[in-house]
């Protein structure tokens, strides 16, 4: 199977992750990066239709929500959340994913987490899960 990727970066994202004391650095900004690889039938397609391509708008609209969805403790929460969106879709085989925050000293650098997810773990998520 061909995969293509579809690529979304720089997305700054409005979320509240992480505690932060007295006098220290409160990031600006969060920014994901985000890698979806499918099949490439739906890229190489011979009509310009929608129904032939992978419509992201909807999972953008998700992660905009998950984001704003209230306080996070962790980028690693945040991260975890986006990949659930992500496997809801069948067309998403693997995704790679990255998230970072703003300044981090002195007005200055970035300090992230990044994840590759292939098609075996994003089909756990998929699958029903069981009590133990």
């Amino acid at each position: 199977m061909s995969l293509a990727s579809i690529e979304l970066r720089d997305l700054k994202l409005q979320t509240q992750i992480g505690t932060y004391g007295p006098g220290a650095i409160i990031p600006k900004e969060h920014v994901l990066d985000l890698t979806l690889w499918i099949d490439a039938k739906l890229v190489l397609v011979s009509q310009d239709l929608m129904a032939n391509v992978f419509d992201y708008d909807p999972l953008v609209i998700e992660i905009d929500r998950l984001a704003g969805d209230g306080h996070y403790e962790t980028q690693e929460r945040l991260i975890t959340r986006i990949v659930e969106a992500c496997a809801s879709y069948s067309e998403i085989k693997a995704i790679d994913i990255g998230l970072r925050k703003l300044p981090v000293r002195a007005g200055s650098g970035s300090l992230g987490v990044r994840l590759s997810v292939d098609s075996s773990t994003l089909n756990r998520f998929r699958s029903p899960r069981t009590s133990a």
